[in-house]
């Protein structure tokens, strides 16, 4: 059966999401073939090598999320850093929902599936803006930019957090056995969303960008994306028989959006080029002048050139004497002012 507009009945017989217990019928919908459960010190774990997926990819979020607060002068720094921390709450709380933690049958596992839903809406929607941020419509940094980005994300999780729960308990007319806008907000969003966002970069790389390496940055960031749906969608239950439960699509599922979510952070730290002149807080790199005759060619803070032919040669002419070495010589004192007698 392929996959219908609006319906769930297909995607959920296949992949375990974490909407299918909610949706469908009031005992959710089961998947035909899915990931073995392990028994650690009395508490059932579901999808554990899934799990551990979502570990790693905690790490891997917060180890780029670092390398981006350190490139102070980056564009699209404060962005951009805001998308990989919805990621990374995203695969937090991925983790207690697909590994039983928060069980099905609590009381509170829809309201936990709503805000996982939200904020996969909120992080598509971050993505999408972030792809327009390069063409500087309103300068990134600034209040204006970083107060659209977010108002513009609440407004996704909103929306989607309502029409989740909405769908999942029956509210102002919505059911989970017709579960339309949910499957609009969770299938159709975030592909029109990753469309927009791979041609708009795209755009800015033939406009803009003299380099063509970040087009290959890109295309497999594009490839993890796709081959993610493709193994989740179509191939999960296949996978899941061929390896006898041990593991099953949304393993894989999970580790091709860690990667697409990694080529995500390549490409933008490729197109980007921090400023070291104004950059705060980083390590300054020590240049050491080689160069025998601009060695000493310093000026005093009175204007006066202490290595010119009028005082006397540079420290490399004058019997290896350096620079240093001829300030004091002169009667200066090591930041080049001149004893207090003199300076007047």
């Amino acid at each position: 059966m392929g996959v219908q507009f609006g319906s769930f009945n297909s995607i959920c017989q296949t992949a375990a999401l974490v909407i299918c217990p909610l949706i469908g019928s009031d005992q959710g919908i089961e998947p035909s073939c899915y990931s073995r459960n392990v028994d650690i010190a009395g508490t059932l774990i579901f999808q554990p090598s899934t799990c551990f997926v979502h570990v790693v990819a905690i790490l891997m979020t917060g180890i780029m999320i670092y390398h981006i607060r350190s490139k102070y002068t980056a564009v699209g720094r404060k962005e951009i850093v805001m998308f990989f921390y919805l990621y990374a709450i995203i695969e937090l709380l991925a983790f207690f929902l697909d590994s039983n933690i928060i069980p099905t049958a609590n009381a509170s596992y829809p309201w936990f599936a709503a805000a996982y839903t939200g904020l996969v809406a909120a992080a598509y929607c971050c993505l999408l803006i972030n792809g327009f941020v390069g063409f500087q419509f309103a300068e990134d940094g600034t209040p204006l930019s970083l107060w659209l980005l977010r108002i513009c994300c609440l407004v996704a999780f909103g929306a989607a957090f309502f029409i989740a729960i909405a769908t999942f308990k029956g509210y102002v007319g919505f059911k989970n056995s017709k579960p339309t806008a949910l499957w609009i907000i969770y299938i159709l969003w975030p592909l029109a969303c990753t469309v927009i966002y791979v041609v708009s970069q795209l755009v800015l790389v033939f406009r803009t960008l003299e380099d063509r390496w970040p087009i290959g940055d890109i295309i497999f960031g594009t490839a993890f994306f796709t081959i993610a749906q493709v193994l989740l969608f179509a191939f999960s239950a296949t996978i899941c028989d061929a390896i006898k439960h041990y593991i099953d699509g949304l393993f894989f599922f999970t580790l091709c959006m860690l990667l697409s979510v990694m080529m995500v952070y390549k490409y933008w730290d490729s197109i980007t080029r921090e400023d070291l002149e104004f950059s705060v807080g980083s390590k300054a790199t020590v240049w050491e002048v080689k160069d025998p005759l601009l060695a000493g060619q310093e000026s005093d803070p009175y204007g006066e050139d202490v290595a010119s032919n009028y005082h006397g040669a540079p420290g490399s002419l004058v019997g290896g004497i350096s620079g240093q070495q001829l300030y004091q010589q002169k009667g200066y004192g090591v930041r080049g002012y001149p004893p207090s007698s003199d300076r007047y």
